[in-house]
């Protein structure tokens, strides 16, 4: 290959990774010393779902998470995923589909929560093999909510009832909070003025064992990093 052509390339993949990052908030991160090649993936403002929010909603849509997850899955030049987290929450159906595959991904992942993971960005934060959280960041457990009108008949709650303990059984076989006391801070009727949940900032959820560790964007590539010369050494 001519040094004409290899220098179109470069120019090309660093256009790519611009309109990735312009369009989705996704980057490729491999311009490091360990030979090592990242995929940067954000979960930013509120998770749609089936029905389209507003333009003014900043979003992150799941009909292009998971294409995503399943082309980084089956790349080999793809090394490990970092997961950047801002996400006040959003469509559970959704939320809980990408936690699933993240998962369900057998390259080496660290999630990285920022300003802040609500609501079913709690199952996210977990689903990775090791998480972070941000001193000054926040998660707020509580339970399963629908919008719009709902029918009060028993067939109702018993729905709701499946989705909520789905929900904590993906973050309880995912961390080491337990069942019983996810449930307790769900139902917490004490910190919430008009509502039923529990804010977790910083260090209070690594204490209570959904988040692994207190840290920032060094200590969550370092970690991934190291996930990832340790899977090579094997």
């Amino acid at each position: 290959m001519s040094n004409e052509q290899k220098k179109k390339e470069a120019i090309d993949a660093a256009v790519s990774d611009n309109e990735n990052i312009k369009n989705n908030g996704e980057a490729t991160l491999d311009e490091n010393n360990h030979n090592h090649r990242i995929y940067l993936l954000s979960v930013i403002g509120e998770i749609e779902g089936h029905e389209c929010l507003s333009s003014n909603t900043k979003t992150t849509k799941y009909e292009h998470v998971l294409p995503k997850l399943a082309e980084i899955e089956d790349a080999d030049n793809i090394d490990g995923v970092m997961l950047l987290l801002n996400t006040v929450g959003g469509d559970v159906e959704s939320g809980l589909a990408i936690a699933e595959m993240v998962a369900s991904l057998s390259k080496p992942t660290v999630s990285l929560v920022l300003g802040g993971s609500h609501s079913i960005g709690v199952p996210l934060a977990v689903s990775t093999d090791y998480s972070f959280i941000v001193p000054t960041g926040t998660m707020v457990v509580h339970p399963v909510r629908m919008n719009g009108m709902v029918i009060g008949a028993p067939p109702t709650y018993d729905y709701f009832k499946q989705m909520q303990d789905r929900i904590i059984g993906f973050i309880a076989s995912h961390c080491r909070a337990k069942e019983d006391r996810l449930e307790k801070l769900m139902m917490n009727t004490t910190m919430l003025t008009k509502d039923l949940g529990t804010i977790l900032v910083g260090a209070e959820a690594v204490k209570e064992g959904i988040i692994s560790e207190v840290g920032g964007m060094k200590e969550a590539l370092r970690k991934l990093h190291s996930f990832i010369s340790e899977g090579k050494e094997k």
